[in-house]
């Protein structure tokens, strides 16, 4: 299943175009792995390629990006990791919400729009 967004605007940073099983457009580049987006900021490779790869230092990059809201994208399906990996989000006072990669780059479009301190780490679907 593709899904792409019909008015899309790349001019208030980066926005999730389409995603599809293997295959996710940020500002017309095309990704194939796990990556990282923020409305000002991509981190174009990173590491885990499931969710049970995931370690809490997996999460440095996003948490680097400083925002209100981190959303993370478990792939095909929501599955939650282990509750460890997730303790250095609690001191910081950021928002997690975690769920497939589908939803988390259909939040992450609203979430921009409403110019929210978002990030999206998210795993290929």
């Amino acid at each position: 299943m593709s899904v792409r967004f019909s008015q899309a605007d790349t001019d208030g940073g980066f926005v999730i175009q389409r995603y599809e099983p293997g295959c996710i457009v940020v500002n017309e580049r095309v990704f194939r792995g796990s990556f990282i987006v923020s409305p000002h900021q991509l981190v174009p490779q990173w590491r885990p390629r499931q969710i049970a790869e995931l370690t809490a230092e997996d999460l440095a990059p996003a948490l680097d990006l400083s925002p209100q809201i981190l959303l993370l994208g478990t792939g095909r399906l929501q599955v939650f990791p282990r509750r460890g990996h997730l303790t250095s989000l609690l001191p910081r006072d950021i928002g997690l919400e975690i769920m497939d990669t589908g939803a988390a780059c259909r939040t992450y479009n609203i979430l921009m729009s409403e110019g929210r301190r978002v990030a999206a780490a998210l795993i290929m679907l």
